[in-house]
């Protein structure tokens, strides 16, 4: 008895440990990485939006495990002496509340996206998004085409796969893993493996200099961050088989870009069957390309918007 009354003393302090050290990283993470931009709130959640440059109107979605920061690293900074750039975190993720506990589905997420950026003045953009942002963008499109200008589709999760969801998900996206790993993951997850896991998501290319530095991994290590992406990335195959039927109603000019060498969503899979789906849609493929087309070839992946937002008309998607 005593024995136990030890063991389960112990177990107790260090959870007490891990959710004080959790409480710590989040709070370094948000002093390292401060918001960059404004809030908006909507239905009782805030979500963080950043607005920079003139020109037509266009929307940056980032991916799973990301934030906004993904794209003010290198391709705003491209873009804004000729568009009005708006970049979003995705709910729950960045700096950005949860809509639910539930975790935000594509639809949802599309939906409060079209709201919050109409209280910024923007109604009808180009779309881009990257990766699950991808999912988004067409969730955005499929939904709302009085909203949407033009699609940019860029190694973009589009059609159902095969693969189970990878265990790492699973136990994120299970309650008792996100009552009990999720803060472990949080206040004791080490730096090389973050690093790690960054160089994958780049490969076969290597990490731009300075991206790890900038792009702030540790807000996605916060807890409502991790459980928010796993309950959100669980979900995903699901709404995409809900979507595809709905891409052949596309109308607006849709430029699709995908590396042939992208292993995280593979282009045989989603960009290319994309393509057929949607009249008039525009493939590019780049050859020798990993996950991440804006950072490997951004001038391709510019001249992509360029050609939506000329196929868009005279100021369809102005301010």
């Amino acid at each position: 008895m005593k024995l136990g009354l030890i063991l389960l003393a112990l177990i107790a302090v260090a959870w007490a440990v891990t959710l004080v050290k959790a409480a710590r990283v989040e709070a370094r993470a948000q002093a390292d990485f401060p918001p960059l931009g404004q809030f908006v709130t909507l239905g009782g959640a805030r979500l963080h939006l950043y607005q920079t440059g003139q020109g037509p109107d266009i929307v940056l979605i980032h991916g799973a495990s990301g934030n906004m920061r993904d794209f003010t690293f290198d391709l705003v900074g491209r873009l804004a002496d000729r568009y009005r750039v708006t970049v979003v975190d995705r709910p729950g993720l960045g700096h950005s509340d949860r809509l639910d506990r539930d975790g935000a589905t594509i639809f949802e997420q599309a939906d409060v996206l079209v709201r919050a950026v109409a209280q910024l003045g923007v109604t009808r953009p180009l779309v881009l998004g990257h990766s699950y942002g991808g999912a988004v963008a067409l969730a955005w499109a499929t939904r709302h085409p009085e909203a949407t200008a033009g699609l940019i589709v860029l190694a973009g999760a589009s059609n159902p796969w095969d693969a189970p969801l990878s265990t790492y998900y699973r136990v994120l996206s299970h309650p008792v893993g996100q009552w009990l790993a999720v803060p472990a993951l949080t206040a004791w997850l080490p730096e090389p493996v973050v690093t790690d896991t960054i160089a994958q998501i780049f490969a076969p290319q290597d990490t731009p200099q300075g991206y790890g530095a900038y792009i702030g991994a540790g807000l996605s290590l916060q807890r409502r961050a991790l459980r928010e992406n796993a309950l959100q990335r669980a979900g995903l195959l699901e709404e995409i088989r809900q979507m595809v039927p709905d891409y052949a109603a596309i109308t607006a000019p849709v430029e699709i870009l995908h590396g042939s060498a992208d292993t995280t969503v593979w282009p045989q899979i989603h960009a290319q069957p994309l393509a057929r789906q949607i009249d008039g849609a525009n493939l590019v493929i780049l050859e020798g390309i990993g996950h991440s087309p804006h950072h490997a070839d951004p001038q391709t992946v510019i001249a992509a918007i360029d050609r939506a937002a000329a196929a868009a008309g005279p100021g369809a998607a102005l301010r």
